[in-house]
């Protein structure tokens, strides 16, 4: 079979040998599969991947041998492996966490020498994590349920009482699955800043209420504009905070990953702030502790999801909550993913690229 081969840093199309199921695992076609943001940060750093890896005691890849990535994907069955239920039939099209069950445990698809992800023709998946694609959803639509799993993930780990007016820095993919959540969620009114003209258009057809180009505004002086205190609330303020600013609690979400990005998150956010990193940041950043303790800033660090969030994000996008086609900006074959990678560095000109190595 063809895939998408990381290769000596490189991405290149080549030959493997199609895997056969093993007990409890699904032989799969893979219909569609979207290039994902730590993809190009995996290829421009992976040894940072490697190193994190053996920090947090992963299994780390083997740069020295071949690795299939991606892991937003939408695929169709094909056969079973030993010791399988069988409850869905050949040709129905799924989606599964990016995870095997094996017996040593659960091993991650993507950034795996020994799994191999959905830049390929063909795939292994565990029958336990199957989830049947409703409502028939194009599957280009189906592969963006991990991306909206981040944002549902990183909503519910902002601890949303009620009241606050979020701030979501960034509005590439994840900062739109972010936005769709909130939205979702209620919670409203919702700020999106970027510098890209396009992405901020999406943010706002996803959901934001106010979209804010940092070259022309302070995001946080937007978001101070629209976080004002009712009467009400102001009067209700205890001595103390009523000599602080009148403004609503705020819940930054931090969308980026660059390094200095979360230093000017710590500069502009208002006093007791909530700070959600969901951008992917592979290098090593600096910032000043003084300024979150000054402030009494909460930063929480988010990272994938949990089943039920995954399954409810396909839920999500099958039944029209959240416009997916919205994101998907190209679809390539195998022999198109190099060039999408280049491509994706103009945000202008693409969101989100989906891979369909039948092409």
């Amino acid at each position: 079979m063809r895939a998408a081969i990381f290769r000596n840093g490189e991405i290149v199309v080549g030959q493997m040998v199609e895997p056969k199921p093993g007990p409890g695992q699904v032989l799969v076609k893979t219909l569609a599969c979207g290039i994902c943001g730590s993809d190009l940060h995996a290829r421009q750093h992976a040894h940072r991947m490697v190193e994190m890896a053996r920090k947090v005691g992963r299994k780390p890849m083997d740069l020295t041998r071949d690795v299939v990535f991606g892991h937003e994907f939408c695929c169709e069955i094909v056969d079973y492996g030993p010791g399988t239920a069988r409850k869905l039939k050949p040709g129905t099209h799924v989606c599964s966490l990016p995870a095997l069950v094996t017996p040593q445990g659960i091993e991650g698809i993507g950034y795996s020498n020994d799994n191999i992800g959905g830049y390929a023709e063909a795939m292994l998946l565990s029958e336990a994590l199957l989830l049947e694609v409703p409502n028939g959803l194009a599957p280009e639509h189906a592969a963006l349920t991990e991306p909206l799993a981040v944002g549902v993930h990183a909503v519910a780990k902002a601890n949303i009482s009620g009241g606050e007016v979020p701030l979501v820095v960034g509005c590439g993919p994840v900062g739109l699955a972010v936005i769709a959540a909130l939205k979702i969620r209620g919670l409203h009114p919702i700020v999106a800043a970027d510098y890209s003209p396009a992405r901020r258009a999406l943010a706002a057809q996803l959901g934001a209420d106010i979209v804010v180009d940092p070259k022309v505004s302070q995001p946080y002086t937007a978001w101070a504009e629209h976080a004002q205190m009712s009467d009400a609330e102001k009067a209700a303020r205890p001595p103390f905070q009523a000599m602080l600013p009148a403004l609503k609690p705020a819940i930054i979400f931090e969308c980026v990953g660059v390094p200095g990005l979360l230093q000017q998150v710590f500069e502009g956010a208002p006093r007791d702030a909530r700070i959600i990193v969901v951008g992917v940041c592979m290098e090593s950043d600096r910032n000043e502790p003084m300024l979150g303790i000054m402030k009494e800033l909460n930063v929480q660090y988010v990272l994938g999801y949990t089943p039920e969030e995954f399954a409810s994000s396909l839920r999500l996008i099958a039944e029209g909550q959240v416009d997916a086609a919205a994101m998907v900006t190209a679809e390539v074959g195998l022999d198109g993913v190099a060039k999408a990678f280049a491509d994706l560095a103009n945000p202008e000109a693409h969101t989100k690229i989906i891979v369909q190595p039948w092409r």
